[in-house]
């Protein structure tokens, strides 16, 4: 029951603002940019090239985007919205890949942006391709990025649903939750209060588990903006591939403001 009262206490809370976003027409959305890995070449389907990372910065700065933290952007979600005429947008990165360091980070200082890194601890100062505690100690020091929760060591909730008993699971899942949460909090002080779902897994179960270890928003990859209407537990975000530059980048970017002005011109049209 205690589990269940804080889902419909943060689904309330958020009900509202979504009822009056409604009542005073559509506002735009905002998009949340989710970076894996950076590079000077494509390695994988999820490198993203650090000039083509650079072109995003410039072209956000050329544009007039505030780009702003996350919790920034939460705060606006919970409360009146994105203020009319700010056109903004949220830069984030899953894994804590050793390239955020090397190649992303020096760019976040040029251009004085920040940046949430979703960290699973198991792979920090243990994984080759990991950055490590000393790294993340440094990131964070520059104001720049805060490090939040990617779970303990990245499962795959779906599979390991499949193949464990439910109690065995349920055990799984608050490990994940928990040890990354608490693990991060410790090693590297603040309140570690987000969390990205791995492989964009989740449900209403999980949503329920999340809020329930100390949760108060989590982050899926729809590819879409983030507005009041959404689920705190199942914010969307914009999962960026190396092709996703140049006019494709753009057209991103733009589309939630292009749909607020279009909702907008019906709405009044109505009256």
């Amino acid at each position: 029951m205690r589990i269940l009262a804080v889902l419909v206490l943060t689904v309330c809370v958020w009900g509202v603002c979504s009822a009056a976003c409604a009542e005073e027409g559509s506002e735009a959305g905002v998009p949340i940019l989710l970076y894996h890995r950076f590079g000077p070449a494509v390695a994988d389907s999820m490198t993203v090239r650090t000039a083509v990372f650079e072109a995003h910065l410039k072209y956000l700065q050329a544009a007039g985007f505030e780009v702003i933290a996350l919790k920034e952007l939460l705060t606006m979600l919970a409360g009146a919205g994105v203020p009319a005429g700010r056109r903004c947008a949220v830069l984030v990165a899953d894994d804590a890949h050793r390239s955020v360091y090397t190649e992303a980070f020096p760019l976040l200082k040029k251009y004085r942006v920040p940046m949430t890194l979703f960290v699973y601890p198991s792979a920090v100062s243990n994984a080759p391709y990991a950055m490590t505690w000393e790294q993340l100690h440094e990131v964070k020091a520059s104001g720049l990025c805060d490090i939040q929760s990617h779970t303990y060591w990245h499962p795959n909730f779906k599979k390991e649903r499949e193949k464990l008993p439910a109690a065995e699971f349920e055990k799984l899942v608050q490990l994940q939750l928990v040890k990354s949460r608490t693990t991060l909090e410790r090693k590297l002080g603040g309140t570690v209060d987000l969390l990205a779902w791995p492989f964009g897994i989740f449900d209403s179960w999980l949503m329920e588990r999340a809020a329930a270890a100390g949760y108060r928003a989590a982050f899926s990859i729809e590819r879409r903006p983030a507005t009041r209407r959404d689920h705190p537990m199942a914010l969307p975000r914009y999962l960026l591939a190396d092709s996703d530059r140049d006019k494709v980048f753009e057209a991103l970017v733009n589309t939630p403001f292009q749909v607020a002005r279009r909702e907008n011109r019906h709405v009044e049209r109505r009256f």
